[in-house]
């Protein structure tokens, strides 16, 4: 096995346990701040690799690497007229005595003292911040790979220079060909003059700053003739053309073809630009609409996932993707035969991504979701509010234990798809090919 395969592995394992460590932080924080009592912080799953006790709170990492998680006092409330310093003996029937269990083992953290210091007991707008700050930082880690990504290193990025591999003849595009023939006629960048190098400026006095708005302005022309405005060797310069009318491939949809668009025979250059800080922004906001509609569509991509582990069908390039089949694709673009400044730019941006798409599961308003406990406090806010509106009595604290059957089939239900996902990783991978 290539070596960079591996390194690229382990680089990927060790930005995804600090992404970890710092989503972790983001509840360890404000819990601390606001006086809940934290007994553990630990990066990681299984059995205890290395641990220290610092104050009240026990600091560690695990030997999987696919988790973390912080303990605090106090996560489930007693039941309604308990004394919240006694534990109540189990109720019998199957979910209740589950709910009672819960609550017991909630309750035999809670030390003399520790009264005001348990989490259902908190302001319900500091559950929220609390349960919050884990997905907030992974949207801030994110926010800062993309920023790398973009301002630092640049995206490839097509800008309206005349590619050299711009061909000089008009092929029909029904032909599946790319050499041309004696009886092909001249493109119009070929009869005006065009080279590979020159940038186009303007069209018709319109100004092009992209090669979407070359396009744009070409297309919508049709045939006739233009004043085509370039630079050509520093100098700025002039160009007659007769553009003429094609059918061409949409460049949005390349399956559909647009009819007797104007055309002007020539490819752009892609080079890595540097984009500005508002670029980052629309950038990981039309990211965060594309990861929201795939998870809203995530049993539907289950199915998939499902059908390439065991029929051997193609993965879906937006489809989910595990820890390992992330991994592998550490290991392949370290190993790849790519420029040094490209593997950077596309490992910054698997990372930025696999933390984006974190932060946005864990905000599903489902537990054990950090959005299951985040929707409790909303629920628990507004029915404070409402209370203190009607001159009502002060509610009592949501009672999250009530839906912990619910919770617990909903874990099984997310350690079922962590399996599918690491087995169709193994035999069906995503590759940066796909």
């Amino acid at each position: 096995m290539n070596w960079l395969y591996v390194v690229g592995i382990v680089l990927f394992l060790l930005g995804l346990m600090f992404s970890i460590a710092l989503h972790e932080l983001g509840h360890l924080v404000p819990a601390k701040l606001f006086g809940v009592r934290v007994t553990q912080y630990m990066v990681g799953f299984g059995s205890t690799a290395w641990s220290r006790r610092k104050g009240e709170t026990e600091y560690g990492i695990k030997w999987i690497p696919f988790g973390g998680y912080i303990r605090m006092i106090g996560m489930l409330p007693p039941r309604p007229g308990d004394d919240p310093t006694k534990v109540r003996s189990t109720a019998t029937g199957p979910f209740q005595g589950l709910i009672e269990s819960a609550r017991e083992a909630a309750q035999e953290e809670v030390r003399p003292g520790d009264e005001d210091r348990v989490f259902y007991r908190k302001k319900w707008w500091q559950k929220v911040i609390i349960m919050s700050g884990g997905p907030l930082m992974n949207f801030v880690l994110a926010f800062v790979f993309f920023s790398i990504l973009l301002v630092g290193i640049g995206l490839h990025t097509w800008v309206p220079i005349v590619s050299p591999e711009t061909g000089t003849c008009v092929i029909p595009v029904s032909e599946q060909r790319t050499e041309c023939r004696p009886s092909d006629p001249p493109t119009p960048a070929a009869q005006a003059g065009l080279k590979p190098g020159d940038r186009l400026v303007s069209f018709d006095g319109q100004k092009i700053g992209s090669w979407d708005d070359a396009t744009r302005l070409i297309r919508s022309h049709g045939a006739g003739a233009v004043q085509l405005g370039i630079v050509r060797d520093g100098k700025p310069m002039t160009l007659g053309v007769t553009l003429i009318a094609q059918d061409r491939p949409n460049p949005d949809d390349p399956g559909r073809i647009d009819k007797n668009v104007g055309f002007l025979g020539v490819l752009p250059t892609q080079v890595m630009e540097k984009q500005s800080m508002g670029q980052v922004v629309g950038y990981m906001g039309e990211l965060t609409a594309r990861v929201a509609g795939s998870l809203l569509n995530l049993p539907e991509k289950m199915v998939g996932v499902w059908h390439a582990a065991f029929s051997g069908e193609e993965r879906d390039p937006e489809g989910p993707v595990g820890v390992v089949g992330a991994g592998r694709m550490g290991g392949e673009i370290l190993a790849s035969d790519l420029s040094a400044e490209n593997k950077i730019a596309i490992f910054v941006n698997l990372l930025a991504g696999f933390n984006l798409a974190i932060g946005m599961f864990n905000l599903i308003p489902l537990l054990p979701l950090d959005g299951g406990h985040i929707a409790g406090g909303l629920w628990e806010g507004v029915k404070r509010a409402y209370a203190k509106i009607m001159r009502r009595p002060e509610p009592s604290y949501v009672d999250i234990a009530k839906v912990l059957p619910l919770t617990y089939a909903i874990a099984v239900l997310m350690m079922i798809m962590a399996g599918l996902l690491v087995y169709a990783d193994l035999v069906n991978p995503l590759t940066l090919t796909n």
